[in-house]
């Protein structure tokens, strides 16, 4: 194969992954984010309109606004425009913030902190966080049952924005080098955090499934996933 088609194919899967990461994991993200967009659209019609009224009202008090007139108002309604949908960017929810967040934005935050963890995460835990995304959607109706000052929202928060964050944290804290290699617990990293994401997802299923059932009195997230630690010696070599 020559180097100019090898090119192409390593530009097309590039292009290819990135397609893949931009893609929303649940319906709670895509949400979010389809909000985000039409708040900067009607910022931007408000800008047009804003530019063409002011276009009238000189245009009526100087019998015209004339060719110039034109284009700097065509200017000024395409650099609005443009600054309207490129600004501000999606601010991406971090662990500190989804602890914070209320129950009905919760599901939808902790799924674009994941979307954003995934260029980091290895092809078998992409595929789980994507699952994850799915509980997540499954989990956000229910929460509508619990206030937001409940023991068991506070389980949750915890759940999502501090064991969650804690496992894929530590595994990207670990060197590229060394997370497919076996640690002294038999495992390698790209094992545990499959492993780790694995019980997560069933947990937030779990979850789910109490408080769709009345049981919040009694939910509690048990935390079995903490099990698995990762190897320190390996972050130390």
């Amino acid at each position: 194969m020559s180097e100019s088609n090898q090119q192409i194919l390593d530009s097309a899967s590039r292009a290819l992954r990135d397609s893949q990461f931009r893609r929303s994991i649940g319906n709670r993200s895509h949400r979010l984010k389809q909000g985000h967009f039409f708040k900067k659209l009607g910022r931007a019609a408000m800008w047009t309109a804003a530019v063409l009224v002011g276009a009238s009202v000189i245009g009526g008090i100087l019998s015209g606004i004339g060719f110039w007139g034109v284009m700097i108002s065509a200017g000024l309604i395409a650099g609005g425009i443009w600054a309207s949908m490129k600004f501000p960017k999606m601010k991406v929810p971090t662990p500190e913030t989804i602890m914070k967040s209320d129950l009905k934005s919760l599901a939808g935050k902790t799924e674009i902190w994941l979307e954003n963890q995934r260029p980091a995460l290895p092809a078998p835990a992409v595929q789980i966080v994507n699952g994850i995304g799915v509980q997540l959607d499954m989990l956000s109706p229910q929460l509508n049952k619990l206030n937001e000052g409940d023991a068991a929202a506070y389980e949750v928060r915890k759940l999502v924005g501090e064991h969650l964050p804690e496992l894929i944290n530590g595994y990207r804290a670990i060197p590229a080098s060394m997370r497919g290699k076996a640690t002294d617990s038999g495992k390698s990293p790209d094992e545990q955090l499959i492993g780790g994401l694995s019980l997560i997802e069933k947990e937030i299923s779990g979850v789910t499934q109490q408080i769709a059932k009345g049981d919040i009195d009694n939910l509690s997230i048990r935390g079995r996933y903490l099990e698995l630690k990762y190897d320190q010696s390996a972050e130390a070599e």
